[in-house]
């Protein structure tokens, strides 16, 4: 077990939880009841995706030396031989110690801003999970093969809803591209890989990210195409940082909502 796997099955989590924590917001307002169950459904599939991997890191973390623990993260460490769990990692962090991507932190926005944000996020991981499917490390597999099965129904759902948008009425059309316009800028660090995914990649645990990009871009592409969108430059400026712990403020007011319960009653089961 090494700190870079941590690190690593950590950034796959917190993808996963802030994405469902954000989705989850939708619960009750969406635009009819056939779309707000259906972003409920997606958000229960995101955390559950994100309980397994979290699970996975408290044993990665178990199994580290005292020494590695104390020096794994900036914001908390446990009590010398306290073991951790699945809980310990939403619930017990701050922001700097999240390693997961600015795009899904992105505020909701509206329809069309909740569609842009799953689209590009869903084609990626389609790409991701394919890949880590035949990862040497047979936990991430497993997991991979199932959220797999999860993360194809994402992105159908989601490519239906920015043809649907995009190709309807004038103001549907503006509006999505306007979306996709202005998360473009926070796809980039998706495909810019981290020390840890790099680590992994040479242990063979993980795919290089930058070898989906291609792709990526082909299968973004050809969607927006359909939807009549204009396709903005994949070689554009992009915003980074989430991977090296580096948010922004988004992050913090979810992090409030999210871990309130534990931080007013510690340890407290229900």
């Amino acid at each position: 077990m090494s700190i870079h796997k941590l690190h690593y099955v950590l950034q796959l989590a917190d993808n996963a939880l802030i994405l469902g924590h954000r989705i989850s917001e939708w619960c009750g307002h969406g635009p009819i009841l056939e779309q707000d169950i259906a972003l409920t459904n997606t958000a229960l599939d995101h955390i559950g995706q994100s309980r397994s991997l979290f699970q996975y890191v408290a044993d990665i973390y178990n199994g580290l030396s005292e020494a590695d623990k104390q020096g794994a993260f900036v914001s908390f460490s446990l009590e010398a031989g306290k073991q951790a769990e699945e809980d310990t990692f939403p619930y017990l962090r701050d922001a700097w110690d999240f390693k997961n991507v600015l795009l899904v932190e992105h505020p909701n926005g509206d329809w069309a801003s909740t569609v842009a944000r799953s689209f590009f996020y869903d084609t990626f991981m389609c790409l991701l999970y394919k890949a880590l499917s035949a990862s040497k490390d047979e936990t991430i597999a497993a997991i991979a093969q199932k959220s797999l099965k999860e993360a194809l129904y994402h992105k159908k759902w989601s490519s239906e809803w920015v043809i649907r948008l995009g190709d309807g009425t004038e103001e549907s059309h503006q509006r999505m591209q306007q979306a996709v316009d202005k998360l473009w800028p926070y796809t980039g660090e998706m495909f810019v890989p981290s020390e840890a995914e790099l680590e992994m990649v040479n242990e063979g645990i993980h795919t290089n990210p930058a070898d989906l990009k291609t792709a990526w871009v082909a299968e973004v592409k050809a969607i927006l195409d359909e939807a009549t969108l204009n396709c903005p430059d994949p070689d554009a400026w992009m915003h980074l940082g989430g991977k090296k712990g580096t948010h922004t403020e988004q992050l913090g007011y979810i992090l409030a909502e999210l871990q309130y319960v534990q931080r007013a009653y510690p340890n407290m089961r229900w």
